[in-house]
């Protein structure tokens, strides 16, 4: 029932109303957990964290986006409900503290796998695919891998789909430009230039095996370093 309310053309009316008759709090209580819950208005002119849930929702079906997509929208901030009083309306770690709420809610609603791992990878990652203007080389291809974008690049992609919604569901910013998603995929492609086939076997042929991984990472950030430097001289890499 949540899939298929998930996929309507207002998934948002759905939370407002188990929210309304008292069910959200039974159904997703860590969900039900950030109404009420302040952000920093400059970020989020709509201030409520749920508010704002709702709101990411909802573009994320305005964007046409699967029901992964949508439904790693719905859990991508509830970290936000962890968040200790005295630092609100600032959320600092929300994403990590989301993880096991994410991990929690999968289990108890037996999410397709494939939902519940892009939504704990958005969970942990969002913010630091939103910063990614903030990031040295090194650092861009650290989430490249931890994200295993390598491998699963059409994942990765849907995971910066999610940061789109994320991004236009806020008051006033429904059409604000996303730069740091195409620059995502730009910088995945370039990494993907480097032909790790071909540094493997030179490093065979040396005898020197063990540098295969640090060789191909270097060849990788010759690749992103320059794509970064400019992106970060447009100035267009804020969150």
């Amino acid at each position: 029932e949540l899939a298929k309310g998930l996929m309507e053309k207002n998934p948002s009316r759905m939370i407002e109303v188990l929210r309304e008759c008292g069910a959200l709090k039974v159904l997703l209580p860590e969900l039900d957990a950030l109404f009420g819950v302040p952000q920093r208005a400059d970020y989020h002119p709509e201030i409520d964290s749920g508010i704002h849930t709702l709101m990411v929702v909802q573009r994320a079906a305005e964007m046409n986006l699967s029901l992964a997509e949508r439904y790693a929208a719905l859990l991508h901030d509830l970290g936000k409900a962890k968040t200790p009083a005295n630092i609100l309306p600032k959320h600092y770690g929300h994403d990590v503290n989301g993880v096991e709420p994410v991990r929690e809610v999968n289990q108890r609603l037996r999410a397709p796998k494939h939902c519940a791992e892009l939504a704990e990878l958005v969970c942990r990652w969002h913010i630091m695919l939103h910063q990614v203007g903030q990031f040295k080389s090194k650092t861009i291809l650290n989430v490249l891998k931890k994200t295993d974008a390598f491998r699963r690049p059409e994942r990765f992609q849907t995971a910066l789909n999610v940061c789109v919604a994320d991004k236009q569901g806020r008051l006033n910013l429904e059409d604000a430009p996303y730069p740091q998603r195409e620059h995502w995929l730009a910088l995945l492609e370039a990494s993907n230039q480097v032909d790790a086939g071909k540094i493997a076997a030179e490093c065979h042929a040396q005898g020197k095996a063990h540098l295969i991984a640090e060789q191909v990472d270097h060849a990788r950030l010759a690749q992103i370093t320059p794509l970064q430097k400019a992106y970060q001289a447009d100035k267009v890499g804020g969150y």
